[in-house]
């Protein structure tokens, strides 16, 4: 009796916990959602999404009683195709009934996974910015790259808060060359507390953050980069699904976690590339 009531009523409230858990954690944990631009296709047919990008243009003097000449316009866009990502994990029935809090464990670990593939697959995308600032491979990041990036952006006309995202041993670079290392920002800029925790300060008007997701290289080199939130693009089509299943001869439930997106570079000259050093002396 006592299986069977862990197998039903029990298992299904702990289900539902599993999936307001693992939501939230794919959701807070994932730092680059809150620094680009998104694009929610959720109630749109198709597996696409295309983006306009408009030119800019140029007023001119007029003479009084005269009619400005007309510009013409010509858009282009980016077109964001969006797939499926996913993972599953196997609750057994003595899991299910043993120490701990497995609706919480284990909604951690799906959230997790999907946040990370979706830091990982935005983070791939800094190789595509046009302009590298940096000494290069193998040199220590400096807090004068971060100045040389926030002008060469601002000079680019790009808008908005800009945001670098390093490796956590470019981060330490930085710190350990700075006295009174980073101005604190105000939170309520900074964004989701996933944000925070990887927040590492603020300098030339950049939010610096620090991520494992920003990998090394086989030369122990990373590619970080500065960028504006419109150099690059998410499309969610659906941002996290959970479904549970029943699978008697395992004895446990099948939880599958999934997310329907698609990532694309918007506009290469509102972000540049940082590739230098990523060890610890």
């Amino acid at each position: 009796m006592a299986i069977s009531g862990t197998n039903s009523t029990t298992l299904d409230d702990l289900f539902v916990n599993i999936v307001a858990q693992a939501r939230f954690t794919a959701e807070e944990q994932s730092l680059m959602l809150g620094l680009v631009s998104q694009y929610n296709i959720a109630g749109q047919a198709g597996k696409t999404v295309q983006i306009p990008k408009y030119p800019a243009i140029t007023a001119a003097a007029l003479e009084e009683g005269t009619a400005p000449s007309d510009t013409d316009v010509s858009t282009s866009s980016v077109t964001v195709e969006v797939a499926e990502v996913g993972n599953s994990v196997l609750l057994t029935d003595l899991a299910a009934m043993g120490a701990g809090n497995p609706a919480d464990e284990l909604g951690t670990v799906l959230g997790n996974a999907i946040a990370t593939k979706i830091d990982k697959d935005l983070i791939a995308l800094f190789t595509d910015f046009s302009t590298e600032i940096g000494a290069g491979a193998g040199q220590e990041i400096t807090v004068a790259n971060l100045f040389k990036a926030a002008a060469t952006l601002r000079n680019n006309k790009a808008q908005g808060q800009l945001a670098a995202v390093v490796n956590p041993f470019q981060a330490y670079q930085l710190k350990a060359g700075l006295t009174n290392s980073f101005v604190g920002a105000n939170l309520s800029e900074v964004g989701n507390s996933a944000m925070i925790s990887g927040f590492v300060g603020t300098v030339a008007g950049i939010n610096v953050f620090e991520s494992a997701n920003v990998s090394i290289d086989g030369s122990g080199d990373s590619i970080a980069a500065v960028f504006a939130p419109e150099a690059l693009a998410i499309a969610l089509k659906s941002e996290f699904n959970l479904e549970t299943q029943r699978n008697a001869t395992r004895r446990g439930t099948e939880m599958v976690a999934t997310a329907v997106y698609g990532v694309d570079t918007l506009d290469n000259t509102y972000g540049v590339k940082i590739t230098t050093d990523a060890t610890v002396a």
